[in-house]
């Protein structure tokens, strides 16, 4: 059989509507996982090369991390509001309003892309001390933050594209283009950063430059096969296409600009106990934040494969599919995050001492808070999941729930209320306990939802037996009218 990603849009609407659950999750979250697992580790590179150059290079890099998970936030906010509209309109046969969509959504980042490096050049130095630099680590956060910010529409408008590729089925393409862009980053890090003495200006440029050969790549991908082509022609303004994108990507905004705020909040609680502990706990708090990233990332990987399924069988409301992908999804995450779970928690010390061999502070600081965060990993298998179906099917105000619970409405109170009664203890296991919260809080709401398509199915089962059955009479009374 052709690849998905060469088929027709009509050809991948009947395949993700009919093919065996088990095989297609696998064949699209199989490029989605490389993707991601290999974007993660690129980023894990930037903490790895600029940690031979200094602590406090170390600690700048995890303070900018939280403006690139804005930025990234961004780009899925677009990526993921358009993205979701395009697979919906697909399972329902609109492709024209879907290719619309698509130039729309790009555009539109684009320009955010823009102002957000406007902003963000204008108020560089008080940007820098808000996201908690300490005096010794401000030079570094200033060289490394200006160049990403100047990158912000590139690496927006990459995300775009990519999560456009992948709703449409076209996960393959997506994966090219992410993967080509994240080796490049991995080759340039070290050059730019030792060999043209650059040091972490030099990590931000290879980020940039990497960002803009996966945009060109992705670019090209959408005028492969059935894919749907970006263009000038497809851009339309109003609030119908503003409201879509919201109503889609507003969860992704949500759990992204929170994990941002929640992430400051960590950095700025770790650097109150004076140098050179504050370094170290930041420093050990990045390298935690950036291996958990990695870890997540087959499992967010998975859970793009997923998405296009749930998408696109929702809007065909082929529902018992979508509960079907869901429960096998949840079941496979749960196991493989159990793994990784118990191999993190045993090797926590030697995981974050990889990454700043040179300070034993930072391996001790980083290898508390890892080994709380695995306590609870297996959790994350049903929420990350709930809320991938909540947002792919339109649930905006569910999903924007639980995409903000984890980062924004229990670990910010758990960030301001533990580290003044655990001190550092408290810094370290914030994130275990609103993992816990968000767990709790899932339940409900996706067993609720899991209900209400079980009756939507039952409507569609109990009404179609009725259908032919009145168009027998409709034709036979036209008959007898005509006869007549």
């Amino acid at each position: 059989m052709r690849s998905i990603g060469k088929m027709s849009q009509q050809e991948k609407v009947q395949y993700m509507q009919t093919e065996k659950i088990p095989v297609l999750v696998g064949k699209l979250s199989l490029p989605t996982i490389v993707s991601m697992l290999i974007t993660a580790l690129y980023n894990m590179a930037d903490t790895f090369f600029v940690g031979k150059i200094n602590t406090q290079a170390t600690a700048a890099v995890g303070l900018v991390f939280s403006v690139m998970a804005v930025i990234q936030a961004l780009g899925f906010y677009h990526g993921h509001g358009s993205g979701n509209y395009i697979s919906r309109k697909l399972g329902a046969g609109e492709f024209e309003a879907a290719a619309d969509m698509a130039s729309t959504g790009f555009f539109y980042a684009v320009f955010t892309g823009i102002l957000v490096t406007i902003a963000g050049l204008v108020f560089l130095d008080p940007l820098a001390i808000m996201l908690g630099s300490t005096e010794t680590i401000l030079p570094y956060t200033n060289d490394y933050l200006r160049i990403i910010l100047i990158g912000a529409p590139i690496t927006m408008s990459s995300f775009v594209v990519n999560n456009q590729l992948r709703f449409q089925g076209s996960a393959t393409y997506a994966m090219v283009g992410i993967c080509s862009g994240a080796f490049l980053n991995m080759g340039l890090d070290p050059l730019f950063i030792f060999g043209f003495r650059m040091g972490v200006a030099g990590a931000a440029l290879s980020t940039v430059l990497s960002q803009l050969t996966s945009l060109t790549i992705l670019l090209i991908m959408t005028r492969r096969g059935g894919n749907l082509r970006i263009s000038f022609k497809g851009l339309h303004f109003g609030w119908y296409y503003v409201a879509e994108i919201f109503k889609g990507g507003f969860p992704s905004l949500v759990r992204q600009a929170l994990g941002s705020v929640s992430s400051v909040l960590l950095n700025r609680a770790a650097g109150t106990y004076g140098a050179p502990l504050s370094d170290a706990a930041i420093a050990g708090m990045s390298v935690v934040n950036r291996y958990l990233m990695f870890c997540y990332s087959a499992l967010i990987g998975f859970g793009q494969g997923f998405q296009p399924v749930c998408g696109m069988n929702y809007g065909g409301k082929k529902y018992g599919r979508v509960r079907d992908a869901f429960w096998f999804c949840v079941k496979i995450a749960f196991f493989v995050l159990l793994g990784i779970a118990v191999v993190s928690f045993i090797f926590a010390h030697p995981i974050v001492a990889f990454f700043r061999k040179d300070d034993p502070d930072v391996a001790a600081i980083g290898a508390v808070a890892l080994r709380f965060q695995m306590v609870v990993f297996p959790l994350a298998s049903i929420v990350v999941f709930a809320n991938m179906m909540l947002q792919s099917v339109g649930k905006t105000f569910r999903a924007s729930l639980l995409s903000g619970a984890r980062q924004g409405l229990f670990l910010i109170p758990a960030v301001i209320f533990l580290p003044p009664f655990l001190g550092l203890l408290g810094v370290q296991m914030a994130q275990m306990i609103a993992d816990i919260c968000s767990f709790g809080l899932t339940l409900p709401l996706i067993f609720a939802f899991l209900r209400e398509m079980k009756g939507e199915e039952q409507k569609l089962q109990s009404t179609e037996p009725n259908v032919p059955e009145s168009l027998k009479k409709k034709k036979a009374k036209t008959d007898e009218q005509t006869w007549n």
